[in-house]
């Protein structure tokens, strides 16, 4: 019998980090909380914009910090946010977990600790690739 990891820390850095979201125009608070490999942990959070398109989700926000300080290697991937259920990724955020972190663990969760564990294959099927640009 295998047992599931804990990602208690990886959820509990996730809602810091949504203490530092930026939503004045939604009022939707979301943080994500991305664990390497080497065991470092890069916290997002959304940060809203009155330019709605250069708003970005706190789950690109922590892809991109890790990537940014050269960790790519993506193990897991908690997004919280206070939602009825766990809170799932939009769909541009599961666009760049399947490109970025196509073998990660993908924890959605909400402020009531509901927790819902999937793969980026599970949220986005037939996910665009780098393989797709080279098809003729």
């Amino acid at each position: 019998m295998t047992t599931q990891p804990d990602y208690s820390a990886l959820v509990a850095q996730a809602q810091l980090a949504r203490e530092h979201a930026y939503c004045p125009y939604s009022h939707f608070a979301v943080g994500a909380a991305v664990l390497t490999a080497s065991g470092r942990i890069f916290p997002g959070c959304n940060v809203e914009n009155a330019a709605y398109p250069a708003t970005i989700c706190a789950e690109r926000a922590a892809l991109m910090g890790a990537y940014a300080a050269g960790e790519h290697a993506i193990t897991a991937i908690a997004i919280i946010a206070d939602t009825v259920g766990p809170v799932s990724p939009c769909g541009t955020c599961r666009q760049v977990i399947h490109e970025l972190a196509p073998r990660c663990t993908v924890i959605m969760a909400n402020l009531t600790g509901e927790l819902h564990i999937t793969t980026p294959q599970a949220l986005l099927p037939g996910g665009f690739t780098p393989a797709d640009l080279h098809r003729i």
